[in-house]
């Protein structure tokens, strides 16, 4: 029978500064589900548990290690410097058993999970999802989700996405990511509008200051790739207004193309347009701007082998992009 802490609180019967046993598994995958997605609702939710339960168990943890795992916070939870020790020293085997464990699809077994990928609609639709057909043809069930690399992120680590192609390398250690592809990023516009810079010559002769008068056209009202490429290129701070705004690359480059002004796109989406001369680039600068692309994958998630089955093609296919 246990005894009560001096709190109150039912205990394990020893002092304070003894060692803390073994811990249960089933409390230990509970608490990694939890400091991985910052929360016990999302971490009940990855594991088709109660949020009372997860509570219950991380409240049952924190008496058999004697340490307080996290601080609750008004929206999720915050690790304790001890918890991200914990969860240093038991991911890697917690993981590794998840696989030998973990339920495969077999003959007359349970239909396989979807696989839950997000990413930029742009960069899903133009070689993502191209590049995954083969597999969907072989059986696979996708679930494809596009949006902003932060709050997709965010998702991933609620358990919403098995994997995301992010567009900026993930913080801190609970998620895996390795680099996917590089973005290089082109100063372009249709072909009168490219006339009237006087061409690339004249731009690097003169600077930016050629394009003045011509229309913008981007992605959101901050011009957030193009003032990048300001600040790469020519080492200054752009300063204008956007004409049109379109939160789509896509249609950036639909607008551009019919000669709506000037943008900056990555160059895979563009580079058809580039090569059949419906847009002119408009300076090629040695050093151009690049941004890498990563593909995060939730930890856990390859228990499912088609997670790691799309995994290992997009790693492969984006050696071509």
């Amino acid at each position: 029978m246990r005894n009560k802490d001096p709190d109150g609180v039912a205990g394990l019967g020893r002092p304070a500064d003894a060692s803390p046993g073994p811990a249960d598994l089933n409390l230990l995958r509970t608490f990694l589900a939890v400091h991985r997605s910052g929360s016990f609702t999302a971490a009940a939710r990855l594991l088709g548990l109660s949020q009372p339960t997860v509570t219950a168990q991380m409240r049952s943890l924190e008496r058999q290690v004697g340490r307080e795992l996290f601080e609750r916070l008004p929206r999720g939870v915050a690790p304790s410097p001890y918890a991200d020790e914990l969860a240093a020293r038991v991911v890697a085997p917690l993981d590794a058993l998840a696989q030998v464990t973990g339920d495969t699809v077999q003959g007359g077994g349970r239909p396989a999970d979807p696989v839950h990928l997000a990413g930029p609609a742009e960069l899903m639709c133009l070689r993502v999802l191209p590049a995954l057909a083969p597999l969907v043809a072989d059986g696979l069930l996708l679930r494809a989700a596009t949006g902003l690399t932060d709050p997709l992120l965010d998702e991933l680590r609620a358990g919403r996405h098995d994997l995301v192609v992010a567009t900026a390398r993930p913080r801190g250690r609970a998620l895996s990511a390795v680099p996917l592809m590089d973005e290089e990023f082109v100063l372009t516009a249709a072909p009168r509008w490219a006339a009237r810079t006087g061409g690339p010559e004249n731009l690097a002769a003169r600077g930016p200051g050629v394009l003045h008068g011509l229309p913008l056209v981007t992605y959101a009202e901050d011009l957030p790739i193009a003032r990048r490429y300001w600040r790469h290129v020519f080492g200054r701070r752009l300063d204008c207004r956007a004409a049109v705004t379109v939160p789509d690359l896509r249609g950036v480059l639909a607008a551009v193309v019919a000669g709506a002004g000037f943008s900056v796109l990555p160059r895979y989406l563009c580079a058809d347009e580039l090569a059949s001369g419906a847009l002119v680039e408009l300076y090629a600068p040695e050093d151009p701007p690049i941004n890498t692309a990563y593909l995060v994958q939730r930890p856990g998630s390859a228990v499912n082998p088609q997670v790691v089955r799309v995994r290992d093609l997009l790693v492969e296919a984006a050696r071509a992009w």
